[in-house]
């Protein structure tokens, strides 16, 4: 009974945090999303960059970024990852970071645990599907 409270009050701490995501971007007047769907370093640099150039262009303000990582792009997003510390940072200059549930569980029946993540990252049930939900409400799409 006491995995299955804490459970429950670990997802409706990532269920809420989503809703205020959700909510503070949708004042937002540009929306995009970025795509890391591989483990190439310079790709995930790429995205990166594309995401801090948007912010300068269109001020924090005015632009609400997601970059959905999934697959091998889950590597991004790792607490081992060589852009562990420069994803911490732009977590917190307003650039939501979502790692994929289904990869997460893969990973963890093939090696017996789940990838730690890094801080300020969110996981979505589905990298594939958030993207969809993101563009249908208004997102532009990027894939570096």
């Amino acid at each position: 009974m006491k995995r299955f409270v804490i459970l429950c009050a670990m997802l409706s701490i990532v269920v809420f945090s989503q809703m205020a995501l959700a909510k503070d971007s949708f004042d937002a007047k540009h929306k995009v999303v970025i795509q890391v769907s591989t483990n190439d370093e310079l790709t995930q640099k790429i995205a990166m960059n594309n995401a801090v150039n948007l912010q300068k262009l269109y001020g924090l303000d005015d632009v609400a970024i997601e970059i959905v990582a999934y697959g091998p792009g889950l590597s991004m997003l790792t607490a081992q990852s060589n852009n562990s510390s420069r994803v911490k940072s732009l977590a917190a200059q307003n650039i939501t970071f979502s790692a994929c549930g289904n990869t997460m569980k893969k990973i963890a029946k093939k090696k017996g645990k789940e990838p730690k993540l890094t801080e300020g990252v969110g996981v979505v049930n589905a990298g594939v599907a958030r993207i969809v939900e993101l563009q249908a409400s208004g997102y532009a799409y990027i894939r570096p």
